[in-house]
């Protein structure tokens, strides 16, 4: 997928695009629409409830607690726009160039279906207010018509739409002014009267709990994304965001906290309970009020009709969605008009007025929202703590701020609707799932590759300050491979035995003479693509050397990070005599390295036969010992062998010592808790190597200790080697082991069993 981002042109050059020639300027691209959707339904047909429920002080405690939230988050957004240039899409796209697609789509989808359908509510809101005033009307045709009139005006181009809100603008501003001159309520009818009279119906709120009047009310300041939305056509986003959002979001709190002052002096709580459109009887022209609930819903619906559309687009841009729907991101005219995302919000949008009633659907609405607004303050602040060198805000918010923010959206969601949050995070969560699923590749980077960096700083950095313990003891294993794709078997087992939890890396060494730089890169990202296919988790390294050999030694005595080095090295055998002196002092170089080394012997390289049985010859606890009976243990434990039978053989001379030897043995196994099977085998003057090959004969896989190097001549240890390989030749496939750690492997085996 291909994406022309605003900060990289081609062959990485530095892109600086200017304004929008002809775009919205501040005021009619993101104060108007969003002051219009702040200034809803709640200032005229709840606010009155608000301040009779909970006092006056209560009321301004809740507006200033609800306002601080969309202030908090208006900050973040503002931080994030001011570092890059947002495109099409508003809150989705600063979220996925900032979280990355899958958490961008997975906000990014519920937000167009929220905005969708929040055209449905606000129309049909609009549609009841109406036929409560003109009976005779059909509520659904008025629906109807109202949602195709605000697509039409949507379609015709944005600009055109939102100069069309300044009308509604003047019919909420007249209806304020015939509110501020008005005079104190007469007496009015009573709660009983009005609910005898159908007047009351889905406007009333029986409880008066502090939180529950909160959750009512702060629905009223989530317009904050209504602007923000429209960010594909602004002159200059980085400007007109951050200025124009928080305009709006103080405009709104002054204009709510007014109003609650002049509604708690100019009427009792009663009365502001009772009636829902108190304002009406305080008003100098009661109608007026009217005019402003009809501009309020209107301009609601406007708002969503505008911004769902960009978000789709975005979003099938970005090739979120599938390729049947990548049609919807195209763009017509000079501003990039979404007219087929348009006509497709206007379906659902029909699908929506057709049900007519939303309110089951309405608080989930809500949450994905507040969902967004969290994540957007997740992403303002992860982007300042990392401080990356490339987060360069002009607009500069402290990241405590943006996670306060985030705690607030959170603590709205619960506090409002705890199922209705449970289903949107579930919604979030599986569309996120999907589209990781998906592998989805962008031209962009995005934070979480910073977040993954500070945590593995932290963690070398806190790791440097401690030994390695037998408590948490893993074979991190470096796998000489050579070829990955020629020497399966290597990897197989390494993998077996780290269980995709520890480290493990792939290395090849290649002749420097004949490879570059470039092909070793070539060469890794193929490696790697390999691995992935078969579902294996590892790090790969290809470097060069004159020949293997050295370039073996320098490798492991270079690779790794800090503390963080690979403690077993896990390698071929080697069958070619004249290269044996050399091969046996490269054992011996790891072991003075402090590296345990496991060499793998298969002649014919066949894999592992059934996978049923491992064979463990053992010469005590100490030693390699330990380390063999963990081995044993992990590969028992691993998916892959399917709980094999473990035994763990020892060889005694007669009866009476095989006896002794037994109980020990057992005691042992029993104190491990690893499930392997003791057995005490008597030579009865046999050698070893014939008690070996009869008793492990059909195993499918034999562990045995080799002898340390040091303190022998280099031609010694080569005897001795090539001595171990003529005793086991005709074996099953078997694992010659070596431990060098400082680490006590009985320790690891029984104070704590190492977990797979």
């Amino acid at each position: 997928m291909v994406d022309n981002e605003s900060r990289s042109g081609s062959k990485g050059r530095v892109q600086v695009l200017p304004p929008k020639p002809g775009g919205l300027s501040t005021f009619e691209g993101v104060f108007t629409p969003s002051i219009l959707t702040i200034l809803g339904v709640i200032l005229y047909l709840r606010l009155g409830w608000v301040v009779g429920s909970v006092g006056l002080l209560g009321t301004l405690l809740i507006i200033s607690m609800a306002t601080s939230i969309t202030f908090l988050t208006a900050l973040s957004a503002a931080e994030i726009a001011t570092d890059q240039r947002v495109r099409t899409g508003g809150a989705y796209y600063m979220i996925s160039r900032s979280l990355g697609i899958e958490t961008g789509g997975a906000i990014g989808i519920p937000l167009f279906l929220a905005l969708g359908l929040s055209v449905a509510l606000y129309t049909v809101g609009f549609a009841e207010s109406l036929v409560r005033v003109f009976p005779q009307l059909d509520q659904r045709l008025v629906g109807f018509v109202t949602t195709l009139a605000v697509a039409g005006l949507a379609l015709v181009s944005a600009r055109f739409a939102i100069r069309t809100q300044y009308f509604v603008m003047a019919a909420i501003g007249l209806s304020i002014l015939s509110l501020l001159v008005g005079s104190p309520v007469a007496e009015g009818p009573t709660v009983a009267e009005l609910e005898s009279s159908g007047q009351m119906g889905l406007l009333r709120v029986e409880s008066r709990d502090f939180w529950v009047v909160f959750a009512v009310f702060f629905p009223a300041v989530t317009g904050i994304l209504t602007g923000i939305n429209l960010s594909g056509d602004l002159r200059n986003p980085g400007r007109a965001i951050p200025l124009g959002t928080i305009a709006a979001i103080v405009a709104g709190f002054l204009i709510y906290s007014g109003l609650a002052i002049l509604l708690a002096f100019r009427a009792g709580p009663d009365e502001l309970i009772a009636d829902p459109l108190i304002m009406r009887r305080l008003a100098v022209w009661g109608d007026a009020i009217l005019l402003g609930v009809w501009g309020a819903t209107l301009s609601s619906a406007l708002g969503s009709i505008l911004g769902a559309p960009r978000v789709l687009q975005a979003l099938a841009r970005d090739g979120v969605l599938s390729n049947r729907l990548r049609w919807l991101g195209r763009g017509s005219g000079a501003e990039d008009t979404p007219r087929y995302g348009t006509i497709f919000t206007l379906g659902l949008a029909l699908v929506g007025v057709a049900i007519g009633e939303l309110n089951l659907i309405a608080p989930i609405l809500t949450m994905f929202f507040l969902t967004t607004y969290g994540v957007l303050n997740i992403a303002a602040g992860l982007e300042r703590f990392l401080g990356s060198p490339s987060f360069r805000p002009k607009f500069k918010v402290h990241w405590s701020l943006s996670l306060l923010g985030a705690i607030g959206c959170l603590s709205a969601m619960m506090l409002i609707n705890a199922p209705a949050t449970a289903v949107a995070a579930l919604v979030v969560l599986l569309i996120f799932l999907r589209l990781e699923r998906r592998e989805m590749r962008t031209a962009w980077g995005d934070v979480r590759r910073g977040v993954w960096m500070a945590l593995t700083r932290a963690g070398l950095l806190r790791l440097r300050q401690h030994q390695e313990d037998p408590k948490n003891w893993r074979p991190h294993i470096l796998v000489l491979s050579g070829s990955p794709m020629k020497r399966w078997h290597l990897i197989d087992l390494a993998t077996s035995l780290t269980h995709n939890k520890a480290i493990m890396t792939i290395a090849s060494v290649l002749p420097r003479q004949h490879t570059t730089a470039e092909q070793r890169r070539r060469m890794e990202k193929r490696i790697v693509e390999y691995l992935g296919r078969r579902g294996v988790h590892s790090l790969v390294r290809v470097s060069a050397a004159d020949d293997p050999m050295t370039g073996a030694k320098h490798l492991v005595e270079t690779y790794g990070l800090g503390s963080l080095v690979p403690n077993t090295i896990l390698l071929g055998d080697s069958d070619v005599a004249e290269n044996r002196n050399r091969y046996c002092d490269l054992i011996a170089h790891f072991h003075r390295e402090r590296r345990n080394v496991v060499i793998v012997r298969d002649e014919d390289e066949r894999g592992y036969g059934s996978r049923k049985r491992i064979d463990v010859w053992w010469g005590g606890l100490q030693g390699n010992g330990g380390l063999m009976v963990i081995l044993g243990y992990l590969l028992k434990t691993s998916p892959s062998w399917r709980n094999p039978l473990v035994r763990v053989k020892m060889l005694m001379k007669n009866e009476a010592a095989a006896a002794g030897a037994s109980a020990n043995l057992s005691v042992i196994m029993e104190r491990s808790r690893t499930g392997i099977q003791p057995e005490v085998l008597v030579s009865d003057g046999r050698p070893f190597e014939e008690v070996l090959r009869e008793s492990s004969a059909g195993a499918d896989l034999v562990l045995l200790g080799m002898a340390e190097p040091n303190g022998t001549s280099e031609e010694d240890f080569a005897d001795y080697f090539a001595n171990l390989r003529d005793r086991t030749a005709g074996l099953p496939p078997t694992l010659y082991v070596l431990a060098a750690q400082e680490v006590m492997f009985g320790d690891v085996l029984l104070e704590r069993r190492a977990d797979a």
